[in-house]
């Protein structure tokens, strides 16, 4: 499961390993694993599924046939929303010939406490025989991008890997900063006001903890008590970014918000005019 993708900050989505355990309440992915799940797991109880090869409605349940699903069609959630990894999606990016910007399991939390070490080392793998994209990654546990480099299964050397953390309210102790490696940061859904930002100092753009790119947007859906920001907090969460020397990129949530305000920067120069598609 790879392809283009509604989600406008990447050229496409890659999902080697579904399913996550944060229980967010407001979590896209688990609604569409829900719906489009096989419902095969064990209900009663989380488990981790591998799966060497895809899974078709002929080796499932009766009622998949009786939705009317064609027989031989692979199932993109076997397990819903259990941690799963697709192993014979390992090699899809390899297929892409044209350098793309990926969304690294953009249905699950890849460096989530309960995803295998294993799991990890084996998709990063699949990133590094595919060296002409670009690879986001993006998780809620940042702290085991610490771990991981001090293991050195994530090194320096993968210059075209971002590492990305989702701060939903901004505190410093959630996201993730490296100086020898990309880093960026996603605020969405953003769920209340960040603190105020101060003027531009030039001394704490030498040092700053920023990344390199924020990303912000509302939250979506009709979730009851579901959030939505006021155009202050975004206008002051720009400014602490712009304070920092860090790129700022808005989805389209929040296009009505923010009016002629609006905007999207991205870090990096687009494949055409970088050296002929060589990620940076």
């Amino acid at each position: 499961m790879g392809d283009k993708t509604k989600i406008d900050w990447c050229d496409a989505s890659w999902n080697p390993v579904t399913g996550c355990r944060h229980d967010c309440p407001y979590c896209y992915a688990y609604g569409i694993a829900k719906r489009f799940g096989a419902h095969l797991g064990d209900p009663l109880k989380w488990e981790n599924h591998v799966l060497e090869h895809p899974v078709r409605t002929s080796e499932t349940h009766e009622y998949m046939r009786m939705a009317g699903i064609k027989e031989g069609t692979v199932l993109p959630y076997p397990y819903d929303f259990d941690p799963t990894f697709h192993k014979y999606r390992l090699d899809i990016p390899f297929r892409w010939t044209w350098p793309r910007t990926i969304f690294v399991c953009s249905m699950a939390d890849l460096f989530g406490n309960w995803v295998p070490e294993d799991w990890i080392i084996q998709v990063l793998e699949a990133c590094r025989k595919a060296p002409w994209h670009r690879y986001l990654f993006l998780t809620k546990n940042p702290n085991r991008y610490d771990e991981l480099e001090d293991k050195g299964i994530i090194t320096p050397e993968d210059r075209n890997f971002w590492l990305g953390s989702t701060v939903t309210v901004e505190t410093r102790d959630k996201m993730h900063y490296h100086s020898k490696m990309h880093t960026f940061q996603s605020c969405e859904p953003m769920l209340a006001p960040w603190p105020k930002a101060g003027p531009p100092n030039p001394e704490s753009m030498k040092n700053h903890w920023m990344p390199e790119w924020v990303i912000f947007g509302a939250e979506t859906g009709n979730r009851k008590g579901k959030v939505i920001p006021k155009k202050e907090w975004v206008d002051n969460a720009v400014q602490m970014c712009r304070n920092m020397g860090a790129a700022v990129f808005m989805k389209d949530s929040l296009r009505g918000i923010m009016g002629p305000d609006f905007v999207q920067e991205y870090p990096w120069e687009p494949f055409e005019k970088a050296g002929g598609g060589t990620p940076l």
